[in-house]
Formats: C-alpha cells, structure tokens, sequence
C-alpha cells in the first residue's frame, strides 16, 4: 500500500510513530496529557491499516474494516500499561485483528450461533497467540488444549465462521490460470477421471502423501479441516499439500500431451 484513500483520508500524509516515540507518547497521556491521544491514535493508524490489508478477500469494505480497527487501536491505548517490557504494537496488534474479525464474522452470509462463534473467537485468538510465542504454525490439537475446548467442537466452530466460497472464486488464490471453483468439482455423470491413462500414471509419479490427500479431498469428499484433524496436521499444510500435488498432477500430464 503506498498511497490510498481509507475513510477520506490519505494514507501518504499519516506520519510514522517510532516504537520509541509512542513508548514516550503513551507515558505522557498516561501522566495526564489526554490532548495527546489523537495525535497517537494517528500516528499508529498504519498499524491498523497493515492489519485491514490481511483480508484482501473479505465481503465487508476496507472503510468499514479500517474504522472497526481504529477501535481495536483506541482500547489498545486505554488498556496498555507503557511500564511493561513490551512494544505497544505488539500488544494492539491481537485487539486490532479481534475487532476486524468479528466484524467480518457477524457480516458473514451464513447466520452462526453465538457459542460457536465465541469457540471459534477464542480459538483464533489462541492461535495467534501460539504462534506469537512459538513461532511456529499452531495445530488445531495445540488451539483446543489452549482453550481447553474439545477438538471436534473447535474445528467444527472454525468451518461454521468460514465465508462462502463463489462457485465462480478463483479455485487457488495464487492461481493466474482462470481455473474456478467450479471447474474443480466432479461430474457424477462422468467416469472416473483416474481410469485415464495419462491421469493414472501422474497420479502414481505423486509422493504417497500427495496422493492420499488428492484421494481424500477428491475421491471421499473430506474438507481440509477433516483431514486435519484426521492427521493431527495443520488446514494450512493440508491446503499447501494440495496445491502443490495439483500442480505437479498438471504438469506431470502436460508433459505426456
């Protein structure tokens, strides 16, 4: 984002607070210079900003998201405490992306009651929070001992808050092939795709993990979290695992063509 209009406001004129200076300009408001706070809240409106650009595919529009996360920055500044050892953009950050998330969770097509969304809530909150400190991918079996939430009750709240995919979406975000969903699904009229020949022998070249996945995705109907927690792995691993299989299936085939 270089330079943009988010709410009348033009993203090249917002100054740049250094992790130093808002240490400094949070003690000041915290002392008893409240006239301060707008100007903080301004100088850390990129913050937020960052954190609207991580939902490019999001149904609410970016204004909406951008003023939903000043809120999240505005409690993040009444609520932090400068004397601890830790920069403020690290503690804004989870209250930012909270607000953003519910607001595109509650604008969500599909109507998901409240103790699933609150499961599913504190379950991405847990995952980042995982992440955060181990840097490194949460599991799903990690997110729910953290919540101390059953497994099967936690993926099924993280599927239930899920947007609805367009059967006209593109079927891979990196994708630049025009393949959409759509295209992906099987015609029950049509024979088994993997008795061809050229089809067959791609899919036997896969790696055993590679072809269990695409068996599984394409061939039992699993979605990515089922197969997950069947596996004890990630939805993220499972979703790279299949892009790449797909990938390699279609070049292997072309190759023969």
């Amino acid at each position: 984002m270089k330079k943009v209009s988010i709410t009348n406001v033009c993203t090249a004129d917002l100054p740049n607070l250094t992790a130093k200076q808002s240490l400094e300009m949070l003690k000041q408001i915290k002392s008893g210079h409240p006239e301060l706070r707008e100007a903080f809240l301004l100088g850390n409106s990129r913050l937020v900003l960052s954190m609207v650009g991580r939902f490019p595919q999001a149904k609410v529009c970016a204004d909406d998201l951008f003023q939903t996360g000043m809120l999240g920055l505005i409690k993040a500044t009444d609520n932090f405490n400068p004397d601890l050892n830790v920069q403020f953009s690290t503690y804004a950050v989870p209250m930012i992306l909270g607000e953003i998330k519910r607001v595109i969770r509650e604008n969500s097509a599909l109507k998901v009651g409240r103790g699933v969304r609150d499961i599913a809530y504190r379950a991405m909150l847990a995952r980042e929070k995982i992440e955060r400190e181990r840097s490194k991918e949460a599991s799903l079996a990690e997110i729910a001992a953290e919540i101390d939430v059953p497994y099967g009750e936690v993926t099924a709240a993280l599927d239930a808050i899920a947007e609805p995919q367009s059967l006209y979406d593109p079927a891979y975000s990196e994708s630049q092939d025009g393949m959409s969903v759509c295209d992906t699904i099987a015609d029950k009229s049509v024979k088994d795709p993997i008795e061809d020949r050229a089809l067959k022998s791609a899919f036997q070249k896969l790696a055993p993990k590679e072809r269990l996945i695409l068996h599984l995705r394409y061939f039992r109907g699993l979605s990515q979290t089922e197969i997950a927690e069947e596996y004890e792995m990630s939805q993220a691993q499972i979703s790279r695992l299949e892009k790449d299989s797909l990938k390699k299936l279609r070049t292997y085939i072309e190759s023969v063509n």
